[in-house]
């Protein structure tokens, strides 16, 4: 078997968290060049299955070349994980034992020439996962106007110069490349006085922009909850607060009965909890995997079980079931909606 060309950060963790079970379904949101997705398949085994998604064809063609030797028990989609649930429906894929998010640049990304995703080489300003998109980077830092250059830069990047970096960057237009745009940040606040490079999170906030990442984030998420079974694991590696802080809100929601406003009395909400969090302390790297990767250093690790009744479990599984039925053709259908559907429990098609 071809191994990935990336590290996988977290990796013993992730595994951990996800409480793989042999011949489990899993997926990962995130599949990039497959390192979590091989660990997961050799701990399923015999008879895991594994959905990978990812929004990169370059990182897609990565992660079916190392999980070749897994067969068909994995299947690659491109596509958005901001479209989980259809994803899921389209291939019969659900419910599921585990969901990864995996989130940030992959080794892969940063590596590709062309991709304007590091300012360590010259590119075009691009940043699209998805080449397949409209916008660019190139498009927010010659089109738009100083006021959104600097929220965007402020909300995304956690900037603190976002209005002089955008002023710099209406006066310097038209900016084209990279290392063009990391100059004209450097210039607005100064060279680099420590680890971080004064462009960092100016790039960052682009990138964000670009690929709407908190927004599908935020819906990938909730559609996760959906999807899980019973005891089912959702896993999420974040490598920025922004990130983090949607995560974490996202888990106190469904971890509580009750999400009414504090001043109203009685609850209106008829909110069940849904997710029993696992670690109520974030998880991080430790110091000989940061001196050995340094790319973790900043990694957080949540983790949540997925809290069902039996009854809820049956109402799910039939209303996605008959969702699937809809669109048929799928990859697998699990033998569980077989059984409650009251269908033949034959092989998987």
């Amino acid at each position: 078997m071809s191994l990935p060309t990336h590290i996988p950060v977290l990796l013993k963790e992730t595994v951990g968290a996800l409480s793989i079970q042999p011949g489990g379904r899993y997926i990962d949101c995130t599949v990039g060049g497959g390192g979590h997705a091989a660990a997961i398949m050799e701990r399923s085994s015999p008879g895991g299955q594994l959905l990978g998604i990812d929004a990169d064809p370059e990182a897609v063609k990565a992660a079916r070349d190392g999980l070749a030797a897994y067969g068909s028990s994995v299947l690659i989609v491109n596509d958005n994980f901001a479209n989980l649930e259809a994803i899921c429906i389209k291939h019969d894929f659900l419910p599921v034992n585990g969901i990864l998010f995996d989130l940030g640049l992959s080794s892969l990304q940063l590596a590709s020439s062309g991709r304007g995703f590091s300012f360590q080489q010259d590119a075009p300003l691009d940043m699209r996962f998805d080449p397949g998109q409209k916008l660019t980077a190139a498009d927010i830092v010659n089109d738009y106007s100083e006021s959104e250059l600097a929220r965007i830069i402020r909300e995304y990047g956690e900037e603190s110069y976002s209005y002089r970096i955008a002023r710099r960057i209406i006066a310097g237009r038209p900016i084209k490349t990279t290392l063009g745009l990391a100059r004209v940040v450097e210039g607005a606040i100064g060279p680099r006085k420590g680890r971080i490079h004064p462009a960092t999170r100016t790039f960052q906030a682009l990138r964000i922009a670009v690929n709407n990442e908190l927004g599908n984030l935020e819906t990938a998420i909730k559609q996760a909850v959906n999807l899980l079974g019973y005891d089912g694991r959702l896993v999420v590696v974040s490598y920025h607060s922004l990130e983090d802080r949607i995560v974490k809100r996202l888990w106190q929601q469904e971890s509580k009965d009750c999400i009414c406003p504090l001043d109203v009395p009685v609850c209106r909400c008829q909110h069940t909890a849904r997710l029993r969090i696992i670690n109520r302390k974030v998880i991080t790297p430790s110091v000989a995997e940061v001196e050995a990767n340094p790319r973790a250093r900043s990694a957080r690790l949540r983790a949540a079980e997925r809290i069902i009744t039996e009854d809820e479990w049956r109402e799910s599984t039939e209303r996605l079931s008959f969702l699937g039925d809809i669109n048929p053709g799928g990859w697998r259908k699990p033998i569980i909606l077989r059984e409650v559907l009251g269908v033949s429990s034959a092989p998987f098609q």
